[in-house]
């Protein structure tokens, strides 16, 4: 099971319902993208949860943006799947509309985005596309 592409699509689903907050499962990748998109202004207020009342799961609780009634975040798109993964150098990590969107991107220093990659001259896996 992919849990990072999960995350992101309940994160658009969310958006897409108008919801105001979403339940993401834990793992440690999922809230390291979550902590990147608090940055970007994608989402706010992410926080642990428990899920259940017996049984001791962790969950992320994300609350999402809205500018003007309409979702901050229209599309994701994931690029490196369990299948088959995406990695670029510093020099062909790709533009995302133009500098419009994100390219979410998993390096040796963190995941972070594709301007901080290219800034400090890292590569990795290229995760997901967000805008």
């Amino acid at each position: 099971m992919d849990t990072i592409a999960d995350a992101l699509i309940r994160i658009k689903n969310g958006y897409m319902a108008f919801r105001h907050e979403v339940v993401l499962p834990y793992s440690k990748i999922v809230k390291a993208i979550c902590v990147v998109l608090e940055k970007e202004g994608y989402i706010t207020n992410l926080r642990e949860i428990e899920v259940g009342k017996k049984t001791k799961f962790k969950g992320l609780q994300v609350s999402l943006v809205y500018e003007k009634k309409k979702p901050v975040l229209t599309q994701v798109k994931r690029i490196s799947k369990p299948g088959l993964r995406v990695y670029k150098g510093h020099t062909a990590i790709p533009y995302v509309l133009n500098g419009l969107g994100i390219a979410l991107i998993s390096t040796p220093k963190g995941v972070m985005t594709d301007k901080q990659a290219r800034k400090e001259g890292v590569g990795g896996e290229i995760l997901a596309y967000v805008w």
